[in-house]
């Protein structure tokens, strides 16, 4: 019964899969369909590596704890990352919100790429022939050893960040880091790059209130 009332749709796209959600139905609706297409009727989409998914809310708006119900559902299906739920009534201030976070949970293995518009926090590893790109800053708390790209639309004031810093390559806008090589020290624990005068620099997470100030992050 609940699957054939169709207000879940499941589109595959480039960047891994899109969830087009009816928003006219009860909510209650939506969640008891979600799980059961993901239990049910959609098992495939369990296997393999790590999948992006988007969630579309049309016009419906939701408060963080219903957002936190569908994450829920969707992060306890296997290989299931919700990258982003967005409502079409709140785009209005979404681009154009910089302090917008992203939260990634789990490990980037060798051939994904997750890709962000804004800030991102990668609570896990980045392991080498992993990407990650976005446009704000990125954290990585745990061991990068794979590529991040932050300010890939130009900007030159980002920050990437790690609890390991162990890349094979940095890139913040249009600079790109030197050999790891040439840089690394023998303690890369708690460490940042970012630009100056052009050129990139690593220091100690403890210098970057040097860079940022007090009131910007917390």
């Amino acid at each position: 019964m609940v699957a054939e009332k169709q207000h879940i749709i499941i589109k595959g796209v480039k960047e891994g899969l899109v969830f087009l959600l009816d928003d006219q139905c009860e909510f209650s609706v939506l969640l008891d369909e979600l799980q059961y297409k993901l239990e049910k009727t959609h098992q495939q989409l369990l296997t393999g590596p790590l999948v992006h998914v988007q969630v579309k809310l049309g016009e419906r708006r939701l408060d963080e704890e219903d957002k936190e119900r569908i994450r829920s559902i969707i992060r306890t299906q296997g290989n299931l990352m919700v990258q982003s739920i967005e409502s079409e009534a709140e785009n209005g201030t979404k681009h154009n919100d910089q302090s917008g976070w992203k939260v990634f949970t789990g490990i980037v293995r060798s051939g994904q790429t997750i890709e962000h518009d804004g800030d991102l926090l990668l609570a896990g590893d980045l392991n080498p022939g992993g990407t990650v790109i976005c446009t704000g800053d990125i954290y990585v708390v745990g061991a990068l050893r794979g590529m991040a790209h932050a300010g890939c639309n130009g900007r030159t004031d980002v920050i990437i960040a790690a609890s390991l810093m162990r890349p094979t390559q940095l890139r913040i806008a249009d600079v790109i880091s030197r050999p790891p090589e040439e840089w690394m020290t023998g303690d890369s624990a708690m460490e940042f790059a970012f630009l100056k005068d052009g050129q990139m620099h690593i220091d100690k997470m403890t210098q970057l209130y040097r860079l940022r100030g007090h009131s910007t992050y917390v």
